[in-house]
């Protein structure tokens, strides 16, 4: 059993500097960031078990199988989805319709992503977005790497504004007792004013890349579709998965047990050769995820992230600094889900502040601020949210010549975007602190 403590504790410092050696590996690239994550996880289990706060059993409850498992399910169904030629016509049509205008082609793939992030996991919506992309860059012949990137960062935006948007918005709505609607009357204007400010940041960031394009598009829209049969029957189990994404938390079901109902209709349906199928599944970004979940609960059981939300406790004290509190609560919240998964944050964050409550303290301005932070924080860096780790992956698949997205090059832009968009959201806060109490 782990002690917490005020203070700054030895385990607290060997984790720490665990993760420091396995976040340099990272961003480096001295190692592929799969084979750093997974020496950083032997090494956190290691040493964590020899200084007595954290075991083999810890690491294991530490993986959160529901994203690695919906992850699995979602690319098994989005790889039977690619043969039928319904990435090609979406790509001819979405080409078609920015006529070669590359910033057009952003805002509307953007804005696409934002929407439909705000009522499905934005992990699902890159996972299928970011082939997508591809294909149009091909078709147009420009580079994908600043749709790609847009299309991450701007979904993680957009699946702030709603409570099943992002996962730490359910738990931040479980325990306030925030129901859909109040959740998204007061993120929502604040999350608009941030995804348009955001916008007009990328398209200034990447206006080198975003020409227009003069090759003229003469491909067939209806001629893409290479097996109607099978498009059918995979457009049925995504929609079966979509409705279910909507009804999950009412029906009691975890997101990756409703991929996995899809993905069973695909299977029967469709009758692929499991050999083939398990090969088109991106393996080494599963086993990222799954050594940067041991990680991170290595640093979680050391105490270090309960110290961090004890060090808001005697500020929030003084209800006179509470809009300050709550600015605290965000930038804390977006500078710590940019180097670890936000989720862990939220899950040690909430019983601190349900704390506060017991001493008097309006706790309902801290909820905004840590849904704002947790939400935006996660663009700061390539590992801060999974879309950006699954718009990676395809930027290295594509083969693209320029396409690739390196940690450095993400943090150039990221970290910008970060800030930036705090500072947008940070304005709204404490002019319109009033619409949060």
């Amino acid at each position: 059993m782990v002690e917490y403590s005020n203070m700054l504790t030895t385990d607290m410092l060997i984790a720490l500097a665990v993760m420091f050696g396995a976040y340099v590996l990272i961003f480096s690239e001295i190692l592929h960031r799969t084979s750093a994550a997974i020496i950083g996880a032997v090494v956190m289990i290691g040493v964590g078990t020899a200084a007595g706060f954290y075991s083999q059993d810890m690491a294991i409850e530490a993986i959160d199988g529901n994203t690695i498992l919906l992850l699995t399910a979602m690319m098994m169904v989005v790889a039977r989805l690619r043969p039928t030629g319904a990435f090609d016509y979406i790509a001819i049509m979405l080409s078609k319709f920015s006529n070669g205008d590359s910033r057009l082609l952003l805002i509307y793939l953007s804005l696409a992503v934002s929407m439909i992030s705000m009522f499905l996991d934005n992990v699902t919506t890159v996972i299928i977005f970011a082939p997508i992309t591809v294909l149009i860059a091909r078709i147009l012949q420009i580079n994908p790497l600043p749709f790609l990137m847009a299309e991450a960062m701007l979904s993680n935006i957009g699946g702030a504004a709603t409570l099943v948007g992002d996962p730490p918005n359910l738990m931040i709505g479980t325990a306030g007792g925030i129901d859909f609607n109040r959740f998204l009357i007061h993120m929502g204007p604040t999350i608009f004013l941030v995804w348009f400010c955001t916008v007009l940041l990328i398209l200034f960031v990447f206006r080198s890349y975003l020409i227009k394009v003069e090759n003229h598009i003469d491909l067939n829209e209806k001629k893409a579709i290479r097996d109607p049969r099978a498009l059918i029957q995979a457009c049925f189990a995504l929609a079966v998965i979509i409705v279910l994404f909507f009804l999950h938390h009412h029906l009691h079901l975890y997101p990756a047990y409703v991929a996995f109902i899809g993905l069973c209709i695909v299977l029967v349906l469709q009758r692929p050769e499991p050999s083939v199928l398990f090969g088109q599944v991106n393996w080494s970004v599963l086993a990222f995820f799954v050594g940067l979940f041991i990680i991170v609960g290595g640093v979680d059981s050391s105490g270090l992230l309960r110290w961090v939300g004890l060090q808001l406790v005697d500020i929030a004290r003084d209800p006179e600094r509470l809009m300050l509190t709550g600015l605290v609560v965000m930038w804390c919240a977006a500078l710590l889900s940019a180097i670890i998964d936000n989720i862990p944050f939220t899950v040690t964050i909430i019983p601190i502040i349900l704390g506060l409550e017991t001493m008097g303290v309006n706790i309902t301005p801290l909820w905004w601020a840590l849904a704002i932070g947790v939400g935006l924080g996660g663009n700061g860096t390539h590992i801060g949210a999974t879309a950006n780790l699954i718009a990676i992956a395809e930027s290295e698949r594509c083969g693209i010549k320029g396409a690739a997205i390196t940690p450095a090059g993400w943090m150039k832009v990221g970290i910008p975007t970060m800030f930036f968009s705090l500072m947008i959201a940070s304005i709204a806060y404490s002019l319109f602190f009033s619409t949060f109490l």
